[in-house]
């Protein structure tokens, strides 16, 4: 896999047998950046507090799917997440996710 299919996340058909599933999505932007624009049902935990708030997506029992707002940061937090044995995947950036699931 190339470094731009890293960054442009899934595909479509990909996110939505995640939301099929009952995914939840989940924004690692930054707080100014989440409070500029987001998708509604996102859950907002910025990629820097993630170590510290790994249990509480535990909790959830849920897979995840991971924006930001190109794809690199969201990259890095589905490594991470799935490094501590969470479903995740990587939407890419928000407009990707939008286009893909908000048709």
């Amino acid at each position: 896999m190339g470094f731009f299919n890293i960054l442009s996340g899934k595909s479509a058909e990909e996110l939505m047998e995640y939301i099929e599933k009952g995914a939840v999505l989940l924004d690692v932007r930054s707080d100014r950046e989440y409070f500029l624009d987001h998708i509604q049902s996102a859950v907002h935990i910025p990629i820097n507090e993630l170590e510290y708030r790994v249990d509480e997506i535990k909790k959830s029992n849920k897979p995840i799917i991971v924006y930001c707002a190109s794809g690199m940061r969201s990259a890095n937090a589905t490594r991470f997440l799935k490094q501590n044995g969470i479903d995740a995947i990587n939407g890419g950036g928000i407009s990707t996710v939008r286009k893909s699931l908000f048709k």
